[in-house]
């Protein structure tokens, strides 16, 4: 286990189970789950098509409740929150990447990475100095007033970074963060996140296809039929020697090889 992460849970997750569709012909995609993530982990959910790794994703991030079980974050029961109260706990301690960037279209970079702050209320010069940092941090530090549309994907990802880190989230979710880019953009976009991780301790859930990047995280969990298969933990081997252990596991799922960079 990497021992440079604390022992305190950040993300804990009882009994999950999810359903879809009506009683008696509901199809269950998460059959049990259970799951302790500590503070300061990078984590990553790998499994086939179909294993439930975006079902379980979704249910820990809260956008979707689970159908039976519990969520706690920091210790709150967010799978019991009405709906209002689960929009304020999103706001001031959870972070989202997403494959799709969700940038708004009609924002600059540098608004749509302050639009997090700016629903907190923080004060305008507290606001900027968090921009220019975390900016400075993704190297977009230059594309402030560029609208969504005159992006390239790993400018949009890095942006879409930036917004869901500025306000240092306890806890950031990033569903399939590389899915879009190329292999250049996303070494570097998955650099970027794992140095942020380690400076700033952020907990990061990733859910990824992709063993290279998976090769980033300080632990992989593997899902299987909607349950938990199997566990890689990093601790101190180099990203290639993870890489490999990461590649054994999936071999026996009936992943495809590929080269780690």
């Amino acid at each position: 286990m990497n021992t440079n992460v604390s022992q305190k849970t950040m993300l804990q997750a009882q009994s999950i189970r999810k359903s879809y569709g009506k009683k008696g012909s509901a199809q269950q995609v998460l059959k049990g789950i259970d799951l302790h993530v500590a503070e300061g982990e990078f984590v990553g959910i790998m499994g086939p098509s179909g294993s439930g790794k975006t079902t379980l994703l979704n249910v820990l991030a809260t956008i979707d409740r689970p159908t039976e079980g519990k969520v706690l974050i920091e210790d709150a029961d967010v799978s019991d929150m009405k709906d209002a109260e689960l929009s304020a706990f999103r706001r001031k301690k959870l972070g989202f990447v997403f494959q799709d960037y969700n940038l708004l279209d009609t924002l600059t970079v540098k608004e749509n990475i302050l639009l997090p702050v700016s629903l907190g209320r923080r004060n305008r010069s507290g606001a900027e100095l968090a921009y220019q940092a975390i900016a400075q941090s993704l190297g977009i530090e230059g594309l402030a007033d560029k609208y969504p549309h005159e992006l390239s994907g790993g400018q949009k990802q890095r942006t879409s970074a930036g917004r869901a880190l500025i306000h240092r989230p306890a806890l950031v979710f990033a569903d399939e963060p590389t899915g879009a880019l190329d292999s250049k953009s996303a070494s570097n976009l998955l650099d970027t996140i794992s140095k942020l991780n380690l400076e700033r301790r952020g907990t990061i859930v990733m859910v990824s296809h992709d063993p290279v990047a998976s090769s980033y995280c300080s632990r992989v969990i593997f899902l299987k039929d909607g349950r938990i298969y199997s566990e890689v933990y990093r601790g101190d081997k180099s990203r290639q020697a993870f890489f490999k252990d990461i590649m054994d596991v999936q071999a026996v799922l009936g992943g495809e090889a590929v080269d780690v960079v």
